[in-house]
């Protein structure tokens, strides 16, 4: 019963409830003996909630098919349930309730969900809770800061997996099912309980230093076990607690350390302590670049940052949900770079991760780091790039503002003061002023507490007088880096750290053919090439450092985005420089955003000469690659993608289907799906042949493909029936929802689509009342129509201001989108 309004707990509410209840202990006892029978909607789970209450009356969160019974000190009592809340009256100073229920498997990803994998018919359930499902597990005080201690008792078949946040306690197992339960978990607020189940392929591990041992766990379903990286996986988690337990002086606090990969995944991973839930595309079936484990070795140490920061730790409203996020974000980074062997991090991290924060800051819906959050719709709008990337960005800067040291005194004081406990902006404050006597508070007005990104360019007047010159003006800390052309090679010749507050501040730079502001990339700002540094670029960018070139493609994109650099100027020096770029993480993000300028910022006259461009681009660029190496990889991908909306493409390919590709490259199932998909985007691949190629490749991931390849043809009962089933088809899961998305918006054929412009409108209003915010926010951003203007979209805002404050916010979001487009095309 999603459309009820008492789904969305409020912060003023919520915080009156944990005023008035303390609550102690929960067990969840779980019955999904009968998850493998696809006829069982549901399954039964009873929860038994010890808590003292300072008030007769209170309500007990809980989304799920019914209610069956209510026991409240003993007594049956009448149920008094909404679809969201469970009523519970005459309470005394201590209380014991017991909630029996029926909850509903899931599709959609929230709450526990159900998965069958085509390739040998195995049910896999997994939880995924945050910021609000865990009540349609189990029922629960669903806010952060009421910490209980969990214990869990699961009914399961017999030769599966079960699994939650602590080690197996005892289990019991007879007539084919098997009864286990958990050990009482350390107090942790209900969104970061977890429980897994099935048949579930495992590796073990164990991790000790002098005074502790902790067992390691690597997960996965059975069909991909051939698949599963699990001695880097393992490596990399041991890097991980070696330098954090370091770092923080406080021991690795949750016992085991599990880390299952699982399908059909809403989030790139979850910090459930002792039980993180990865999303399967970490584990590559084909081919994979070094970049691409670099980032999975960077959500595995973000995880696990968040042992000590969110679970340890943890904020007492979604307000605060930077606390953890802006800091996982960072220790992701940052503990790749100085104990794993993926010492490019903070590239990556410059060029492609701070892209999501300057996007997402530009916004009219942007919000200070230290947000406002009222309500749990907004929060769950609010795990985005200001709150994650623009965190992790500034925090780099606090760390440039009051020294490395000092930054992990200040944190490991923090954990020693609030363990297990909830916090706000304020405690942490405390900490890092007195670690660091620096002025932590006019630093976070300044920057925790402010919204939007500045801008910095360098200005030099008729007598050669420079001055440095930020809009939205904020207090930086930064290096400006100084680089000389020698021997057609971009070259540093000298550093000079500045702080600057003011709107101008004058500077004594010597002469320099580049002078990269934000050197180092230690402040949070878009940084600006004037016109001598942009001509040194054009010519030698692939010569820099890669931390250099990294700031220099981030600062070209930025430009790009902005209308100051045109379209076609930069997709000049990516055709020019993309092909020289070592670092594959650069890479990927550079030829992502070649894509999308030309999908959305190239005006329509010149956009089919540049697809041509950029078709011939890539194919070239893939051809020239050294064989079987990531560049090679990488560059075929973006061929597969340029196909898509170029048929200049159609003949190679098809070789490349046939086997007919430059020598080392694996035409892998990742691979093959993009090139299949291109083919049926353009019209050339039947549905016979996209039928046949599913027989080939029958797994989660081919169904999942097929369903995209199959929606994408080019005619227009097709794309008719594909944009039907997504608004009305209720058994789709996630993945396969979004691969009818892509399908519908394949090719950028707006001829196609334009006629369901209007009823896009007629259609949100009632999805997101009566869908799943997680379904919902797919369908809103995803078949949101690319108009060539913004009056459709205002007229719906006009006559819908008194749609949910979540809803407004993402098509508020889309008409700045669209209409960025516009401008900058205009200003072609």
């Amino acid at each position: 019963m999603d459309d009820m309004s008492s789904a969305n707990l409020t912060r003023q509410e919520t915080a009156a409830r944990s005023a008035a209840v303390n609550v102690h202990e929960i067990r969840v006892e779980l019955d999904l003996r009968d998850a493998q029978n696809p006829e069982q909607r549901g399954f039964s789970t009873t929860t038994t909630l010890a808590f003292d209450s300072s008030e007769s009356t209170t309500w007990i969160d809980f989304i799920g098919e019914s209610v069956d019974h209510v026991i409240v000190n003993d007594i049956e009592v009448p149920i008094e349930y909404d679809g969201a809340r469970i009523t519970v009256r005459g309470l005394a100073a201590s209380n014991t309730a017991v909630i029996g229920a029926t909850g509903v498997y899931s599709r959609s990803g929230e709450g526990l969900h159900r998965f069958v994998d085509p390739v040998d018919g195995e049910t896999y359930l997994y939880t995924q809770y945050e910021p609000a499902d865990s009540r349609r597990v189990m029922a629960c005080f669903e806010q952060p800061d009421m910490k209980a201690s969990y214990t869990f008792v699961v009914h399961a078949p017999s030769g599966w997996q079960v699994l939650s946040n602590q080690r197996v306690a005892k289990a019991e197992e007879a007539d084919g099912v098997q009864t286990v339960e958990l050990a009482p978990t350390l107090p942790l607020s209900s969104y970061i309980t977890a429980v897994a189940a099935g048949p579930y392929h495992r590796v073990d591990g164990t991790w000790s230093r002098a005074d502790q041992e902790v067992a390691l766990g690597v997960l996965c379903r059975a069909s991909l076990a051939p698949h599963l990286e699990a001695d880097e996986i393992i490596e990399i988690t041991r890097q991980g607690l070696d330098f954090f337990t370091d770092a923080f002086a406080f021991a690795y606090p949750w016992g085991k350390y599990d880390q299952i990969f699982v399908p059909e995944y809403n989030l790139g991973a979850m910090e459930n302590p002792g039980l993180v839930t990865f999303t399967e595309a970490y584990i590559p079936r084909g081919a994979a670049t070094d970049a691409q484990r670099g980032a999975r070795a960077n959500t595995i140490l973000h995880e696990m940052a968040h042992m000590w920061f969110g679970d340890l730790v943890t904020m007492r409203w979604w307000d605060d949900l930077w606390l953890k996020e802006s800091f996982a974000d960072y220790m992701g980074s940052h503990a790749s770079a100085a104990a794993t062997r993926f010492t490019d991090a903070w590239e990556r991290f410059a060029a492609n991760r701070k892209a999501w924060a300057y996007q997402q800051d530009q916004l009219p819906t942007t919000h200070p780091i230290v947000a406002d959050i009222t309500d749990l719709e907004a929060a769950k709008l609010n795990f985005d790039g200001i709150t994650y990337a623009k965190g992790a960005a500034v925090l780099k800067q606090l760390v440039a503002f009051v020294g490395a040291e000092a930054f992990f005194e200040g944190a490991r004081r923090y954990f020693a003061a609030h363990a297990y406990g909830n916090t706000t902006l304020d405690d942490l404050l405390v900490q890092l002023e007195d670690a660091s006597g620096r002025d932590v508070r006019a630093w976070s007005k300044a920057w925790l507490e402010t919204s939007g990104v500045s801008t910095l360019w360098l200005e030099t007047d008729s007598e050669g007088a420079r001055m440095l010159v930020q809009s939205d003006p904020r207090p930086h800390r930064l290096r400006v880096g100084l680089y000389d052309l020698t021997d057609g090679r971009l070259v540093l010749h000298e550093q000079v750290e500045l702080d600057i507050t003011g709107e101008r501040t004058p500077v004594a730079l010597p002469d320099a053919d580049l002078v990269l502001l934000n050197d180092e990339d230690l402040s949070y700002v878009k940084a600006r090439l004037d016109d001598a540094s942009l001509a040194a670029v054009r010519t030698a960018l692939s010569t820099l450092p890669p931390l250099p070139r990294a700031l220099v493609w981030s600062s070209l994109w930025n430009a790009a985005r902005d209308g100051e650099l045109p379209a076609a100027e930069y997709l000049e020096i990516v055709r020019r420089h993309a092909p020289a770029e070592e670092n594959t993480g650069l890479l990927a993000g550079v030829l992502a955003n070649a894509a999308y300028t030309i999908g959305h910022f190239v005006p329509a006259p010149q956009r089919d000469a540049e697809r041509d461009a950029w078709l011939t681009a890539t194919e070239t660029a893939m051809d020239a690659a050294a064989p079987g190496s990531d560049a090679q990889l990488a560059w075929a991908r973006a061929f597969a993608t340029a196909s898509a909306v170029s048929d200049a493409g159609t003949e190679r390919v098809r070789a490349l289907l046939d086997g007919e590709g430059p020598a080392g490259l694996p035409i892998d199932p990742q691979l093959r799906w993009s090139l299949i998909a291109a083919s049926a985007t353009t019209g050339n691949l039947s549905e016979d042949a996209i039928a046949k190629e599913l027989e080939n490749d029958d797994t989660a991931e081919g169904r999942t493909a097929a369903l995209r390849a199959l929606a994408s043809r080019p005619t227009a009962d097709v794309r008719s029936a594909a944009w039907d089933r997504a608004w009305s088809d209720h058994s789709l899961s996630n993945d396969h929802l979004d691969a009818i998305i892509a399908g519908v918006r394949a090719g950028a054929r707006r001829d196609l689509i334009a006629r369901f412009d209007d009823e896009y409108f007629a259609w949100i209003a009632g999805t997101w009342d009566s869908r799943s915010i997680e379904i919902a926010r797919r369908l809103v951003l995803g078949l949101f129509p690319g108009t060539e203007t913004t009056n459709a979209v205002d007229a719906w805002l006009a006559a819908n201001a008194a749609a949910p404050a979540a809803l407004r916010r993402l098509v508020i979001e889309q008409r700045d989108h669209l209409a960025r487009e516009i401008r900058v095309r205009a200003a072609q």
